[in-house]
């Protein structure tokens, strides 16, 4: 068995982890001699007790030449720490992965990477503020780390491809079970511009425990860690946590004091987080280079929903509109807006704006939420 196929071997078994096998080693010096030694001298070895050891000696060849049919027939990759894939951040935490299941490529650059993470249940402040970071960071060269969950890590790789960034999403199952399922197209995107991690053999559900170990990882391969919007409970604190843990930077975006969704962040803000309201916030404090810098996402003094790129179509609204569409749009923020409300910004009748409202949506310029709420686009030109 090569080095590589006990390494698969032994991240089969879910208790090893990067801790328990770097002890492995200190007494079997390769993963060959882990998988030949007898239970008795497993056990002996601190943190290995006789339920985990039993495990190493049940492992075969056929469980590890079945994942790695699995592996090829899905296209990925497996890196283990002697690779030069492998991320060199990750590389240097406390527990990182034996192996890593990857879709995708890894580069270099990716070693200048910030992870933005937050709530699955997120408001549409969360969603917008969190893709503007993502693209505003990516126009600076940073690749944007997060664990394709629902809500905020969503906009976060959207993001950043849509600025044609780079992204790692950083998965809490094996790839059999893309999870959430809606976003089986969305990982197949990010693999095409960066990569897709687990390092949970193939056929690994999304089960709950695996979620906070997946998130150390998420932190780990980053410099810095944005919480754009967390609720009390939430796992994008134990993300923080993680990050505080292996001397990474932590960010909070400030968010309304009677959100549930803002609890976990300004907790995190009053516990010394950094608080951010632009991208060159979190530049300042992780201290790189920022020559290079487009003038996309320069910290403006004008609040969040202001840091679009929409000065353009502002300025040729009327040569593109007809005066009524241009009108109700530029009376259109981020900031959800009712038909009442609408009626009084633009003094136009209900019926008219109905009609305007559902060319505007065809033209994909607004969105309209719940309540029959009208916002600009998320995913505007």
């Amino acid at each position: 068995m090569t080095e590589l196929e006990a390494l698969v071997a032994l991240n089969l078994v879910y208790d090893i982890g990067g801790i328990r096998l770097r002890k492995l080693l200190e007494v079997f010096q390769t993963p060959q001699n882990i998988l030949r030694a007898p239970r008795q001298e497993l056990m002996a070895v601190s943190g290995i007790g006789e339920k985990i050891a039993a495990k190493i000696n049940a492992l075969k060849k056929e469980d590890v030449d079945k994942e790695l049919r699995l592996v090829k027939n899905l296209g990925l990759e497996i890196l283990t720490q002697g690779d030069s894939e492998y991320p060199q951040n990750l590389k240097n935490i406390y527990d990182p992965p034996i192996v890593l299941y990857m879709k995708g490529a890894i580069k270099e650059e990716d070693n200048r990477a910030i992870a933005i993470v937050g709530s699955r249940r997120a408001s549409f402040y969360g969603l917008s503020s969190a893709e503007k970071f993502a693209a505003e960071l990516s126009l600076k060269g940073f690749t944007i780390v997060s664990g394709m969950a629902r809500g905020i890590d969503t906009s976060a790789h959207r993001g950043a491809l849509k600025r044609g960034g780079r992204t790692i999403a950083v998965i809490g199952s094996g790839f059999k079970h893309i999870y959430p399922q809606e976003n089986k197209e969305l990982c197949e995107e990010i693999a095409r511009n960066g990569a897709v991690l687990s390092e949970f053999p193939v056929e690994t559900e999304p089960l709950k425990q695996n979620f906070p170990r997946r998130n150390r990882v998420i932190s780990g391969l980053s410099l810095g860690v944005l919480v754009a919007e967390a609720a009390r409970n939430s796992g994008a604190l134990i993300t923080a946590d993680f990050a505080l843990e292996q001397g990474r930077e932590v960010f909070a975006l400030p968010g309304k004091v009677d959100s549930g969704t803002s609890f976990g962040t300004n907790g995190l803000i009053k516990q010394g987080a950094k608080l951010v309201t632009c991208a060159d916030d979190i530049l300042e404090e992780i201290n790189l280079d920022i020559a290079t810098i487009s003038d996309f996402a320069k910290c403006p003094t004008q609040d969040l929903a202001k840091q679009d790129n929409t000065k353009y179509k502002i300025e040729n609204l009327e040569r593109n509109l007809a005066s009524e569409e241009a009108k109700l749009y530029l009376s259109i923020s981020e900031e959800p807006a009712s038909l009442d409300e609408l009626v009084e910004k633009t003094s136009l009748d209900i019926s008219r704006i109905s009609d305007i409202l559902l060319r505007l949506r065809l033209k994909k310029m607004i969105e309209e939420l719940p309540g029959k709420q009208f916002v600009r686009s998320l995913h505007e030109g």
